[in-house]
């Protein structure tokens, strides 16, 4: 894309700081993501071991579970701050490449 897009020095640090506070919550969140999967407590029913498998597979190893999800969004929003902090050089390369990584993410949420 041949636009160049220049961000002032104080709007860039105050973009990057906003997103490495975002970014500071969603590490938050992915680690309680790791104990979604201890799905134990359903009883010893076939169909309460399928629902907890079930609850498992929402929890953690496919596309649209939650930890890859909260992966994704950390991936996204990494990006999106160092677009930022190149002062914008980079933002108008990259923008359309994370706006449709955050709207796949959220559509099959």
């Amino acid at each position: 894309m041949s636009a160049f897009v220049r961000l002032e020095p104080h709007v860039i640090d105050e973009l990057v700081t906003i997103c490495n506070t975002m970014l500071a919550e969603l590490h938050k969140v992915g680690e309680a993501t790791e104990r979604l999967s201890a799905t134990h407590g359903f009883g010893d029913l076939e169909s309460a071991r399928q629902l907890a498998a079930g609850y498992s597979r929402k929890a953690a190893g496919t596309p649209e579970s939650a930890r890859e999800r909260i992966e994704q969004f950390i991936d996204t929003l990494t990006q999106l701050r160092d677009a930022f902090a190149a002062g914008g050089e980079d933002f108008l390369d990259t923008q359309f490449d994370w706006a449709r990584a955050l709207d796949t993410a959220d559509r099959d949420v």
